[in-house]
């Protein structure tokens, strides 16, 4: 399930990515199947050597064009162990509502982003977000847990000062918010609630049979629903240079 959309962020085979806070691999993986040098980091150590398994699965496979190469690491957001400029492309997904310090996060990956290469951002958003803390306690006071909402045009602004030029953004995953209110109403642990498990069926048959209704459906209501925000940007190339430019659908 992805939520950076490629066909709103162009990946050239070849291209140097960093998957920063991969995760499970989502992104990195998609980016490996395109034709990327990836590199997935992450401070997990236990789901960097399951995504560092998969990379090895999908070469052994024949999954991944030639050329394409990948790693996965270790590291720290705050503190990447890369030169200036490494990187083309940069994605950090649903990450930085996790970071007290995420001005330094974002400043990283200015740095190790080649002028004219290009980020994306996910968050969840603001409205769904908001009915999960509101709901349940459990659902971010953890460890490592959810430490802000962020407001899309504090995201873009954010983003901005930065030095990034915005140039676009969408709502993603819609269907999934409803599910996530329900974690929340009957116990975010609570996996055998009926309408958490029949609910999660559902997901689960989307995501694996991706039927034309369920992707229109989504597709509509991505503006009211959608539970990730999105947000596209460049590095200028010349230092100093106003990071304006249009964005499309923050809010």
């Amino acid at each position: 399930m992805l939520t950076v959309d490629f066909s709103r962020f162009p990946l050239a085979p070849g291209d140097r990515v960093l998957d920063l806070g991969c995760g499970a691999g989502r992104h990195a993986f998609e980016c490996y199947r395109r034709g990327a040098q990836v590199v997935a980091l992450d401070r997990n150590a236990e789901e960097i050597r399951e995504v560092a398994t998969w990379f090895a699965a999908m070469k052994a496979e024949g999954e991944v064009p030639a050329g394409a190469t990948a790693t996965a690491m270790e590291g720290d957001a705050l503190a990447l162990p890369f030169p200036d400029e490494s990187f083309d492309v940069v994605i950090i997904s649903e990450v930085m509502e996790h970071i007290h310090d995420d001005k330094g996060v974002l400043a990283e990956m200015v740095r190790v982003l080649r002028p004219g290469g290009r980020i994306a951002v996910t968050v969840p958003r603001y409205g769904p977000e908001k009915v999960c803390w509101a709901l349940s306690d459990a659902y971010h006071e953890v460890e490592g847990g959810h430490i802000r909402i962020y407001r899309a045009d504090e995201l873009v602004r954010k983003m901005r000062e930065a030095g990034l030029r915005p140039y676009g953004s969408h709502h993603a995953h819609a269907l999934h918010s409803p599910y996530w209110w329900l974690k929340c109403a009957f116990g975010v642990d609570n996996d055998k609630a009926l309408p958490v498990r029949a609910y999660h069926k559902l997901l689960v048959w989307d995501i694996m049979k991706k039927p034309l209704a369920t992707r229109v459906a989504e597709q509509a209501l991505n503006p009211l629903l959608g539970k990730s925000f999105v947000a596209y940007a460049t590095k200028p190339h010349l230092p100093g240079v106003p990071a304006t430019g249009s964005l499309t659908d923050a809010r």
